[in-house]
């Protein structure tokens, strides 16, 4: 336990000092929104591109991640199905509890997995975000389809956003890189290097810049249920899902750990834009944010 906590401290020290920065208007106002485009457009990329690379995963293991993913997604669904048939919260609010209790924050995820599982672990849980995210962003889409009260929900847009999505690209390449073998020359390796070592730092400081804590006020049963269900139930139930499957060994602390991630940042903009409640949303991904700091060590001893 304090070994992994020693890894996770500075994950959340990173997180709160962008944070830090960002109250203190510094480097600038303007300087954040700039970092965290700059990190999810050619940092990340960059890092996925270079650790995958250079990984040497079996093909069993795509398939296995690929099965345990669908399971974890169908199960969470389930479960939030079953919340919304006993609470009955209008469509905004349901979907701000949908997005709160399913999605996850894959720069925190990446950081996180990387630090406690090293490069292996960097590399599982890269192609774990590959998977998830174009399954999470399918999914959230047609729950507001189902839903949403303002309009109807345009599908060709947000399939276009998943197939030029950074990390979804930078992790195929990266997948394709390994697969045949290509390696990197050492001045290209000399450019990735660096930029891969500062896509972790920035995007957990973009994390922090991007908390709003403001939202926090007044927490809710939304709020509650879907933190509960996200940091506590999903973690369980996965270690549960990833015993019925027959998984062991770093796969299984990967998804574990993915399941244990507070939510995306990026459901905000998505309950914004499709009629969902974006301040229950905001409260959502701030607060959980500053749960995780607790449950996620919490979790992975237990699971562990």
């Amino acid at each position: 336990m304090p070994v992994m906590v020693q890894a996770l401290v500075p994950v959340f020290a990173l997180i709160m000092l962008g944070h830090l920065f960002r109250r203190l208007e510094f480097p600038s106002v303007d300087f954040w929104p700039q970092a965290e485009r700059f990190t999810y457009y050619v940092l990340f990329p960059a890092m996925l591109v270079f650790k995958l690379g250079q990984a040497k995963l079996p093909p069993s293991a795509y398939a296995d991640i690929a099965m345990i993913i669908i399971a974890m997604l169908l199960s969470m669904t389930a479960m939030l199905a079953v919340a919304q048939w006993f609470w009955r919260w209008s469509g905004p609010v349901f979907s701000s509890v949908y997005q709160g209790a399913i999605r996850f924050n894959s720069y925190v995820g990446l950081a996180a997995g990387g630090m406690l599982l090293g490069d292996e672990g960097l590399s599982l849980t890269a192609i774990a975000v590959a998977v998830m995210v174009p399954l999470l962003n399918l999914m959230c889409i047609l729950m507001f389809s189902l839903v949403a009260t303002e309009g109807s929900v345009r599908l060709r847009p947000v399939l276009k956003a998943i197939a030029t999505n950074p990390l979804i690209v930078g992790s195929v390449l990266g997948v394709l890189w390994s697969f045949f073998q290509i390696g990197f020359h050492p001045l290209l390796a000399g450019i990735l290097s660096p930029l891969s070592n500062l896509a972790l730092p920035m995007g957990l400081m973009t994390v922090g810049a991007g908390l709003q804590l403001k939202a926090l006020r007044g927490g809710t049963t939304p709020f509650l249920v879907a933190s509960v269900l996200k940091l506590l139930a999903f973690p369980l139930m996965t270690a549960g899902l990833a015993l019925a499957l027959g998984l062991e060994g770093t796969l299984v602390q990967v998804v574990v750990l993915l399941a244990s991630l507070p939510t995306a940042t990026s459901a905000y903009i998505l309950a914004r834009q499709l009629g969902g409640d974006a301040p229950l949303m905001a409260g959502i991904i701030s607060g959980q944010t500053l749960l995780a700091m607790a449950s996620i060590p919490l979790m992975l001893g237990i699971l562990w």
